[in-house]
């Protein structure tokens, strides 16, 4: 797959609500960036890569600059524009064509024209052949290169995107590696640290940080590497309860983090260690559960988690705190580290390497099946109706294992009578007899039940 190079950027920038994050998505040619008629609903940084022209390039969407109604981060996103301008060759200027000319706009074109970098002016909301004059209105900005375009009809992105590719540096990605990138999504209810992590993972503000309980409002893919293996990192919205989300942008953002679980090789639960883990984290738990997503859990905040007590004990004890809130992920490793002071920062990359190298792991069909047929005799299964067992009569492990994924679940195909006859809670017996001789590290196992024909099915075939 074609992945743009680091230095073919263009950041989107202009004021609040003039249609940057719905160019964005038509860029990324999907829906990445939440879309909403309330201003200031873009907080952070948001990349993905633009294959719309012959080459791929990244786009960086932007918050508002200029006149953001939500005063408590107005500063902090002028700074995250700033950032994105200094590393984007092109920078493209939303603003728009119907609302006309505006005091911020001119303002804004006289800050960027300081950035000495080249500037696509886009005039959107340009749906009309008759609204195509509108655009005239906005040559007084003086900018070379103007764009009609519309984001809600998708019109002009074809031209759009050859041009950007024309103005960014030649693409010369021969990189030959052939090392997947691994998506992780770090989830959790709000203000538990998530942007606070993966600053420290980067070493710089690259998300909004606030003790304001919501700030993420998008779901913000992070590239990242460390030790020769690519990663991206996403900053899911926190989670909150249903009967407290308060705001349709809530709701968006609570359906875009369940849509990033899913995309996601691996979910990290993150926790406040120094509440523990609460019931609104356990429902996010069971939602990864749910996944079939490989997890790990952070309990951020350690550094507030029984301070004065040994290191030692404090680990054992947050381990145990763990596994007694979420103990219907027992295979989830636990990571005690603490953003604010960096603290076990680094002990995320060796979870990561455990849960990948468990991914690949697997018992050999004859190991496994010994395994099986003794876990039976040494406790067989509940008799049904009529005195009837579930009888096991072959497994394997699923080998159609996907060389395109970073990260493969353990899935056992289990050739047997009747899967009626096997309850629930004997699932869970075979899975931790199948963990005590491999422990598939963060790495949900399941099972594909396949029953034997009857001699009645037979006969019909």
């Amino acid at each position: 797959m074609q992945t743009p190079n680091s230095y073919r950027i263009a950041a989107i920038v202009g004021r609040p609500n003039v249609g940057k994050s719905a160019i964005f998505n038509r860029l990324a040619g999907r829906r990445i960036s939440i879309v909403h008629d309330e201003p200031g609903v873009t907080r952070d940084r948001i990349t993905a890569p633009c294959k719309l022209s012959s080459s791929a390039f990244t786009i960086i969407d932007t918050g508002g600059i200029g006149s953001n109604p939500d005063d408590s981060f107005s500063n902090a996103i002028t700074q995250e524009a700033d950032i994105a301008i200094e590393s984007a060759e092109v920078i493209l200027f939303v603003v728009d064509g119907i609302e006309g000319l505006t005091p911020v706009d001119q303002e804004l074109s006289s800050y960027l024209r300081k950035a000495e970098k080249t500037v696509f002016l886009l005039v959107n909301k340009i749906d009309e052949k008759q609204k195509i004059g509108l655009a005239d209105d906005f040559s007084s900005l003086g900018f070379d290169k103007t764009f009609s375009i519309s984001a809600a009809h998708n019109s002009g992105f074809a031209e759009l995107a050859d041009t950007i590719n024309s103005a960014l540096p030649e693409d010369d990605n021969n990189s030959t590696s052939n090392n997947h990138n691994i998506k992780i999504a770090l989830t959790g209810r709000p203000n538990v640290g998530k942007s606070s992590l993966i600053n420290a993972l980067l070493n710089n503000d690259r998300t909004i940080v606030s003790d304001i309980a919501g700030t993420t409002r998008d779901a913000v893919d992070v590239p990242l590497t460390h030790g020769g293996i690519d990663y991206t990192l996403i900053d899911t919205a926190g989670l909150r309860s249903r009967n407290k989300q308060s705001t349709s942008i809530e709701v968006f953002s609570a359906m875009r983090s369940n849509s990033s679980i899913r995309r996601s090789d691996i979910c990290a639960l993150v926790v406040d260690a120094a509440q523990g883990a609460t019931a609104q984290d356990r429902k996010i738990a069971n939602i990864i559960s749910d996944s079939g997503k490989p997890c790990l859990v952070i309990a951020n905040k350690f550094d507030l988690y029984h301070p004065d007590a040994a290191k030692s004990d404090r680990l054992a004890s947050i381990q145990d705190d763990i596994a007694e809130q979420l103990f219907f992920i027992p295979y989830a490793p636990v990571i005690a580290a603490s953003a604010k002071t960096g603290e076990s920062i680094t002990r995320f990359y060796f979870a990561i390497e455990q849960i990948r190298k468990a991914s690949w792991e697997g018992l050999n069909t004859g190991a496994l099946n010994r395994l099986l047929q003794d876990a039976l005799a040494a406790h067989p299964p509940p008799a049904g109706k009529g005195g009837k067992r579930f009888k096991l009569l072959y497994a394997t492990m699923a080998r159609e294992r996907d060389r395109e994924k970073a990260i493969n679940g353990a899935n056992f195909i289990m050739f047997c009578n009747k899967k009626s006859l096997l309850p629930g809670s004997y699932e869970r017996y075979l899975e931790n007899k199948i963990r005590e001789n491999c422990a598939y590290t963060g790495i949900p196992i399941s099972f594909t039940f396949r029953e034997r024909e009857t001699r009645k099915q037979r006969r019909k075939n």
